[in-house]
């Protein structure tokens, strides 16, 4: 099994800050007690955004009555640091007036979330594409999820339909997105006992 070694320093922002820094400080920024870079710093801000909507969506999916796994925030960190390339940002709507926007990553690290919650499902890639605004205002996008199976699994072809109707929810209730095109993949199986495969 292959042991990562990556550093803070492998997911820093173009600013020079780590996004596990960012992570950790989001509280204290809030409270305002953030430092001069923090409070200036548009790279850190954009970060901050997209992880604290991250972090709002992830306490409801916990207060969801399926049980969690124990790993979650470090599962949702990896997916995130996974795909660090900043990406384009997805505009929500919003009744109040100006915008609101969440990273394509952070949705992505939402929806491998939905779609782990399947039993005998693990979200491998995810890919989170805006493709425009629907009649009543909604923003729509497209998805590309591939998942990995357990080994053995009896019914693949009843599970697929769950995770369709997970990341569908997972959009509209607590993203605020629409989805026009789920592509979903089987690309490869894993064994419960297999953790490097999770």
């Amino acid at each position: 099994m292959a042991i990562n070694e990556k550093t803070a320093e492998d997911y820093a922002l173009p600013c020079g800050r780590a996004l596990e820094q960012v992570w950790e400080r989001l509280d204290a920024v809030e409270a305002g007690f953030g430092d001069e870079h923090e409070v200036s710093c548009p790279h850190c801000a954009d970060a901050r955004d997209s992880l604290l909507a991250l972090r709002a969506v992830t306490r409801e999916l916990i207060d969801e009555p399926d049980p969690t796994p124990p790993d979650l925030v470090g599962r949702i960190m990896s997916a995130v640091r996974a795909e660090m390339r900043r990406g384009h940002m997805l505009e929500l709507s919003t009744p109040l007036p100006g915008a609101v926007e969440i990273s394509e990553q952070a949705v992505a690290a939402v929806l491998r979330f939905a779609a782990d919650s399947v039993p005998g499902v693990r979200a491998r890639h995810c890919r989170v594409r805006g493709v425009g605004t629907g009649p009543d205002g909604e923003r729509i996008v497209e998805v590309e999820l591939s998942v990995a199976v357990r080994f053995g699994m009896a019914r693949v072809n009843e599970a697929l339909p769950v995770v369709r109707e997970r990341i569908a929810a997972a959009l509209g209730a607590r993203v605020g997105l629409v989805v026009e095109r789920l592509d979903l993949t089987v690309a490869d199986v894993y064994e419960d006992n297999a953790e490097g495969n999770r």
